[in-house]
């Protein structure tokens, strides 16, 4: 059956996506008369941008699956039973999961409907006569550029899955190796990259693949190189290279961290690529709030949502954090949670004071070593300012790149081709500076072990922490208090869901499921 002709509504929906402007709605229009002007090109390719949604904390999302399966989060069951979910979080957390898990198949398919997304766009815009011809080679590189961020996320988190580029061919795709897909990635991106547009945090470029954008994610691919495709050796050159392509262009590091994080965060020079959401807004918006908070934190919060005690940070991961770091406070929420009319701390139905403590403790475990907590333990994700009076989603965007990461990903490339530890050092201190107020906390010669916590420093909660474990081969070191084994080296990629292969004889599962 050959794509309809007309441009259906679920299209045009998002062509306000990646701005703060109410959306505006369109008929059903022929594609032939679609595309004069920037408006009706934006709700053209509304969609891709929508896929980017996907990037963000809450139940079942990509981030809260590789911010639980590594040793950056956890969600315990809580006392009488909430968050048991079948085992799915003990899963997580211990490395016991499946092919059949419904958590990273959700994630998987997720990737695979957004690059099914892209590839019905980019054939639509192809064959528009309307789009002028600059216009559409620009359009044509930002649909690619979306398509292979998620295929980024395929070859991190998966490996070996099918490369689909054609909208047209409805052939059953067959199994590429994390090789081939890798270096489909790096061969898209070099194609791409100068055909994107060059404006950094304006209204015009904010939440959209530009070349900022484009250069970040190859030094992504560059930086796991001998992770995704060892047998094509180290690329920190390549690394560095990209990384000085994005700091020349004009982004800056916000002095005031937070900038990056409030309701209102498009403003952020910092920003290279963008999930954007509204309050209220329709579809997966920003959930983190609700996910993150106690039962009872909206009256202490004074909020108007309904939480539900979900995701909470690991004991250690707290812990390894300076308490002077100005990102300590500003990533988790702990302590006393009081009633502002009484200024008494609230008590849960438990009958216990509602403190977020950092420890969190299980009782009554099972073979495994799991059981439950209590239902305040545990700190709780604030980055994301909250609002008071919130009563939907909330505003903040998730910034996906960000320069922070920029600089880290260049020291650390550095470091690990041996080049000149002062340079290394003093790009992780611009990071460091903004942090501390003391100036001795600035670091004299950086280690990668350094970098890897200045990492886990800046970019708590942000959706990375899985990756760079496996990359400072510690992602399947016991985590203390919750799983106490070395897990099996089949856990560094998650299975090709079940469901999937059985669809498909052409996929191939991962090894050891």
């Amino acid at each position: 059956m050959q794509p309809s002709k007309y441009l259906l509504l679920m299209i045009l929906l998002a062509a306000t996506a990646c701005t703060r402007l109410d959306e505006k709605l369109y008929n059903q229009v022929p594609v032939t008369d679609f595309g004069n002007n920037a408006s009706e090109v934006n709700a053209l390719v509304g969609p891709i941008y929508n896929t980017l949604k996907n990037y963000t904390l809450d139940d079942g999302s990509y981030m809260a699956m590789v911010e639980l399966s590594s040793d950056m989060a956890v969600i315990p069951v809580r006392k009488g039973g909430d968050w048991w979910d079948g085992g799915a979080h003990k899963e997580m957390t211990m490395h016991k999961w499946t092919a059949g898990s419904t958590y990273y198949n959700n994630c998987y398919d997720n990737a695979m409907s957004s690059i099914s997304i892209c590839n019905q766009i980019f054939y639509q815009i192809s064959n528009n006569p309307v789009i002028a011809a600059g216009v559409k080679e620009e359009i044509l590189a930002e649909i690619r550029c979306v398509r292979a961020f998620w295929y980024y996320i395929l070859c991190d988190n998966y490996g070996n899955v099918p490369v689909v580029t054609d909208f047209l061919d409805k052939t059953q795709p067959t199994t590429k190796s994390r090789k081939e897909v890798f270096n489909f990635i790096i061969n898209e991106l070099n194609s791409i990259k100068d055909k994107l547009r060059t404006d950094v945090a304006t209204p015009a470029s904010y939440g959209k693949m530009t070349r900022g954008a484009a250069y970040t994610l190859l030094a992504k691919m560059y930086l796991n190189a001998m992770v995704w495709n060892p047998d094509g050796g180290p690329k920190w050159e390549e690394c560095k290279n990209a990384c000085d392509s994005v700091m020349n262009m004009g982004y800056i590091i916000e002095n005031n961290w937070k900038t990056n994080f409030v309701p209102q965060n498009d403003v952020s020079r910092e920003a290279i690529l963008s999930a954007t959401f509204k309050a209220g807004g329709s579809g997966r918006q920003n959930m983190v709030a609700a996910y993150t908070l106690h039962y009872l934190d909206n009256i202490a919060l004074g909020l108007l949502i309904t939480p539900v005690n979900g995701i909470a940070a690991m004991p250690d991961y707290v812990r390894a954090f300076d308490t002077t770091d100005l990102r300590y406070r500003g990533s988790f929420l702990m302590g006393p949670m009081k009633d502002p009319k009484t200024g008494n701390v609230l008590i849960t139905v438990h009958g216990r004071p509602l403190i977020h403590t950092i420890d969190i403790t299980m009782h009554e475990v099972d073979a495994d070593g799991w059981g439950w907590a209590n239902q305040e333990e545990g700190v709780r994700c604030s980055k994301w300012d909250i609002t008071p009076g919130l009563s939907t989603s909330m505003e903040n965007d998730m910034h996906i790149f960000r320069l922070a990461d920029i600089y880290l990903m260049k020291a650390e490339a550095i470091v690990r081709s041996g080049g000149d530890n002062a340079a290394a050092t003093a790009l992780v201190n611009r990071i460091r500076a903004r942090a501390f107020t003391d100036p001795d906390k600035l670091l004299k010669s950086v280690t990668l072990d350094d970098i890897y916590k200045e990492r886990r420093f800046e970019l708590a909660w942000e959706g990375l922490e899985r990756q760079d474990m496996i990359r400072f081969g510690k992602f399947l070191a016991p985590k203390p208090g919750f799983k106490p084994y070395t897990s099996d080296k089949k856990y560094l990629l998650f299975p090709i869901p079940q469901v999937d292969i059985d669809a498909n004889n052409k996929l191939v599962q991962n090894p050891g499921y």
